[in-house]
């Protein structure tokens, strides 16, 4: 992956996520820490929210994370896709827990289940780099 891509997720730590159920879109925000172990967003959220809902039906999801500018050189986001999974077992868990808490410690007064976001697709516009300039990126 591009690392102006990488840097840009880094960078930032809101992720727009939309579901779809029944063809019916769903979009909700979340706190987000990137893993390039995964290649995946990581974020916490309860089982009964509409969007983990949604996903348990249909775990193919899409996103975007955006730098929100009204000078137009400075335009970034990026538009993802992906499959939406929690840990397979206790050392992902663990892993994934620990990177977690590191960004968000306050979290951890809070009881919720911490999802990965396995990246599949990504279309970055970078306007610093030309206007309407995009990279992309799809997993192998």
């Amino acid at each position: 992956m591009n690392n102006k891509i990488v840097d840009f997720i880094e960078e930032h730590h809101v992720l727009t996520l939309a579901t779809s159920k029944d063809n019916i879109p769903y979009c909700a925000n979340c706190f987000y820490t990137y893993s390039p172990k995964y290649n995946a967003l990581i974020f916490s959220s309860d089982l009964k929210t509409k969007h983990i809902q949604d996903v348990l039906q249909n775990n193919t999801v899409a996103g975007s994370i955006v730098l929100e500018t009204k000078t137009i050189g400075k335009i970034q986001g990026i538009q993802l896709q992906g499959v939406l999974r929690q840990a397979i077992n206790d050392v992902e868990k663990k892993e994934i827990n620990k990177k977690y808490l590191k960004r968000f410690p306050y979290a951890i007064l809070k009881e919720t289940e911490l999802w990965l976001l396995e990246l599949s697709f990504i279309k970055m516009t970078d306007n610093r780099l030309g206007f309407g300039k995009k990279l992309l990126w799809k997993k192998q």
